[in-house]
């Protein structure tokens, strides 16, 4: 397979020949690989995974079957913000599909899409284990508990105005 890269690409691939050459002779190599690849590139769109294949000599429809078989591995860009709503049983019954509904209307996005600036991209994930605090969701690495609706623009516009002071 011809694999073309863009001058901005070309150190990131020399960054994942490196990955490559240090994790090949381990077991369970494709996934280590895969995870730093990932780390490199923010997601593993099929030019990686054409790539590692080649470079590993293992058929791209068993990477791709790896890339999309576990939940960790993205074929999409994904925002800076990974945006997860809990959906577990008692976040739901407290009102977790408004909150998720207020953040697709604020963000103009759905379910596993990232929004246009790459900033945010939105999860339905199942229970974090805060029931407690229901409705939860979480942003990386934040938990924000008992919201409402009218919670969600102040809690993004914290990270919108974050990112523009950077």
């Amino acid at each position: 397979m011809d694999i073309r890269l863009d001058e901005k690409e070309i150190e990131k691939f020399k960054e994942l020949d490196e990955i490559i050459d240090r994790y090949s002779k381990e077991e369970g190599m494709l996934i280590r690989i895969l995870q730093k690849s990932q780390e490199l590139f923010g997601y593993l769109p099929v030019k990686v995974q054409a790539y590692i294949s080649e470079k590993l000599n293992i058929p791209i429809s068993t990477i791709n079957g790896v890339v999309s078989f576990y939940s960790l591995f993205s074929q999409e860009p994904q925002g800076k913000y990974t945006i997860g709503v809990c959906m577990g049983t008692a976040c739901y019954v407290k009102g977790s599909q408004d909150i998720l509904n207020a953040i697709k209307e604020e963000l103009q996005i759905d379910v596993n899409e990232t929004s246009m600036d790459q900033l945010f991209t939105l999860k339905a994930t199942r229970c974090i284990g805060a029931c407690g605090l229901a409705p939860v969701i979480t942003i990386n690495e934040d938990v924000y508990g008992n919201l409402s609706p009218s919670d969600i623009p102040g809690i993004l516009y914290q990270y919108i105005k974050q990112e523009k002071t950077n």
